[in-house]
């Protein structure tokens, strides 16, 4: 029954699901095997509130069926990448029950990768390889197109040299030098979305952003390139990715400014030239943007 204060509240969203549902998918070829682990957290969105608003909860999916489904999609399915499997989540959910509204999946990927030696790669034996964690974003509405975002993040990556911050504002509160050299270390969250759900190799165009950001940071193996901001280093990697990979129409990128300050030994008589450096957790520079294509103008 509603009452008079539920006369002056209105939703603005639901949802409910289950998080850190973990797989490990193995697949094998004679003695060749390959392994793909995964963590994902599964939410769907109901037309109904009566659950909300009454504790009528016939329609709830109990969380553990959505548990459940994830385990058997992934004996059915299978899964090629964590992009087209939490494809596969939103699409199961949103055809076996006419009243769910939306299927929204976040799946993370374990960095498992083959051992090798010699460039001989071994038949079934892998090493976790925690270098950089990839991710993913699948949503779907109810009759809608499906929306994929992929990712990559804590990523860290450093260079010693090739790096500068100067000519910034001053005010009275302003203490910081200038730095015509310095060490540049990041750990980079980077997050885009594709123009399309079908037809696409996630798993190369994954690693080709990956690349092109590692390239950009650090520029050309022998030499370098010289970074004067972090947002110049960000944003010239996000038009490379939009330039290299047609099939991402937007990126995101964080790039927090983790500091390496060197230390100063002239009180031990010692003469410091920037060789011996005392990493800094906190506080951090933060720097984000969020860049896509121009839409085209409609004629």
């Amino acid at each position: 029954m509603a009452t008079a204060s539920d006369q002056n509240v209105e939703f603005v969203r639901t949802g409910y699901g289950k998080n850190t549902v973990k797989v490990l998918v193995i697949r094998r070829q004679g003695s060749h095997h390959t392994i793909i682990e995964l963590k994902a957290d599964v939410e769907l969105t109901l037309k109904t509130r009566k659950d909300y608003l009454s504790g009528d909860n016939s329609d709830i999916i109990p969380t553990d069926t959505i548990k459940n489904t994830v385990h058997a999609l992934a004996k059915i399915k299978g899964v090629k990448n964590i992009e087209q499997f939490s494809l596969d989540i939103c699409n199961h959910f949103l055809t076996s029950f006419n009243h769910v509204l939306r299927a929204k999946v976040h799946m993370e990927e374990a960095p498992w990768r083959r051992l090798d030696k010699n460039g001989i790669e071994h038949a079934h034996a892998f090493i976790f390889s925690p270098e950089a964690c990839r991710f993913c974003d699948a949503e779907q509405d109810l009759n809608g197109i499906p929306v994929v975002h992929s990712g990559v993040k804590d990523m860290k990556v450093l260079k010693t040299t090739q790096s500068g911050f100067e000519g910034f504002l001053r005010d009275r509160f302003t203490t910081l030098q200038e730095a015509k050299d310095r060490c540049f270390c990041t750990s980079v969250y980077a997050r885009w979305r594709y123009n399309r759900s079908h037809d696409v190799d996630f798993d190369a165009a994954w690693k080709r952003v990956k690349e092109t950001i590692i390239e950009k940071f650090a520029g050309p193996y022998d030499r370098g390139e010289y970074s004067p901001s972090v947002q110049k280093t960000l944003y010239e990697t996000q038009v490379l990715v939009l330039d290299r990979i047609l099939e991402v129409d937007e990126i995101e990128i964080i790039m927090p400014n983790q500091h390496y300050f060197t230390i100063d030994m002239t009180k031990m008589g010692l003469m410091n030239k920037d060789e011996v450096l005392l990493p800094l957790d906190n506080p951090s520079g933060n720097i984000t943007g969020t860049v896509r294509r121009k839409q085209r103008a409609r004629l």
